[in-house]
């Protein structure tokens, strides 16, 4: 079973939404990293060297690659990723191996025979 690693960076406040998007669509989990910072076209706010701008939250699903596509345009969908800019980002890249993952693969095995 091959699998992808999708990464997406997120505002905080988008950060349940997005993982309940990515679960719906078929992701068995993630990993959330919290409190993280970024730029996009614009610099964000400061005041007396404080930054005003608000936090990013990354969020890792390794996901089997044949649902990764799909997964993807998901998150996408309901972070409005297209729609506005600074609202956040996703993508997703090839995972060469994977240990740990025993119980998800039975899960995934079990929920996409129907689509193999």
């Amino acid at each position: 079973m091959k699998f992808k690693l999708i990464i997406a960076l997120v505002d905080d406040s988008e950060t349940d939404t997005v993982l309940e998007a990515g679960r719906e669509a078929g992701a068995t989990g993630a990993t959330i990293v919290t409190s993280c910072r970024g730029e996009g076209l614009e610099r964000g706010r400061t005041f007396f060297g404080l930054d005003l701008t608000g936090r990013r939250d990354m969020l890792l699903f390794v996901v089997e690659e044949h649902l990764s596509r799909s997964i993807l345009e998901r998150i996408a969908s309901v972070g409005a990723f297209d729609e506005k800019s600074g609202t956040g980002i996703a993508l997703q890249i090839d995972v060469e191996d994977a240990v740990g993952l025993r119980h998800q693969i039975e899960t995934i095995q079990s929920e996409i025979e129907d689509e193999l």
